[in-house]
């Protein structure tokens, strides 16, 4: 499938689900890696990544147009467009659409390591998932010096 035919076919589906024109650009994009697409909000167009195509087949990717069509005719209409919002996941039931996309089977998912901390004075651990300045900060409980214990 190329861009001029997903082009017509994001057309048809907003046309089919949502009784709205689509008038803006659909193309491929092969640079996304960790979503099924994205709107892009200054623009108004919809990049669609091309390994949900190959991988998931045209009903996944149905879906993921459907999804990021409710992100467009939202933020069109003024209305409430991201993912928390209630306007959002009702049109989302509305139409079928998925909130999230299957996974990928190339693409592992990545675990961030977690640092565990540990105070000089008390020995209370701190587990932490980004790193901290441990020459600002001090533990909690007793105000000591903290370090970093364990990479885990």
């Amino acid at each position: 499938m190329d861009d001029t035919k997903l082009q017509q076919m994001v057309e048809d589906i907003s046309l089919t689900y949502f009784h709205k024109p689509f008038n803006h650009q659909a193309t491929f994009n092969k640079r996304l890696r960790t979503t099924g697409g994205r709107y892009l909000l200054r623009s108004h167009n919809i990049d669609i990544n091309p390994k949900y195509l190959l991988e998931h087949g045209i009903d996944e990717m149905v879906g993921i147009i459907k999804h990021e069509l409710c992100h467009y005719h939202l933020h069109i209409e003024g209305k409430g467009y991201k993912h928390g919002d209630q306007d959002f996941k009702e049109l989302l039931k509305k139409v079928g659409a998925p909130r999230f996309c299957t996974p990928l089977k190339g693409e592992p998912e990545t675990k961030k390591v977690v640092l565990i901390y540990k105070c000089k004075s008390c020995n209370q651990l701190y587990t932490r998932k980004r790193r901290v300045d441990t020459t600002r900060l001090v533990c909690g409980k007793c105000g000591g010096k903290i370090y970093l214990y364990k990479k885990g």
